[in-house]
């Protein structure tokens, strides 16, 4: 499997923007989708994006869909999320994930996962 570390999170005010990336390590990157997923309190882990192999194609969960850019650079191994217009609701554990399934926003769909970032966005 692919061994997947996250970084980027932090408080921010709301409005503000953070980039959140995921380094990949342990097996051929482009032969992955990746996704990202958060869970607040209490929450169900929630979809967030996923790109595909490539980098051609994006899908995104609707309370992310034009705040939210997922990226990704297979030179070096890394999927990136851009986080714009934040929201008090956006924070949440972060995490990235890797699958061979494109699209697909169910997260045991995704056989490797990061241990998260925390993103925390204060009002």
């Amino acid at each position: 499997q692919v061994q997947l570390v996250e970084s980027g999170g932090g408080l921010v005010q709301a409005g503000g923007s953070l980039r959140l990336s995921c380094a990949a390590s342990g097996r051929t990157f482009s032969n992955y989708a990746m996704g990202w997923f958060r869970q607040g309190p209490g929450n169900e882990r929630e979809f967030v994006a996923a790109i595909s192999r490539s980098g051609g194609s994006k899908y995104y969960g609707n309370s992310v869909e034009g705040r939210f850019t997922i990226s990704r650079d297979n030179a070096k191994n890394t999927v990136y999320l851009q986080m714009n217009s934040l929201k008090p609701e956006d924070t949440a554990v972060y995490y990235c994930a890797a699958g061979i399934i494109f699209p697909s926003s169910t997260p045991t769909d995704f056989r490797s996962w990061g241990q998260g970032t925390q993103v925390t966005v204060s009002s």
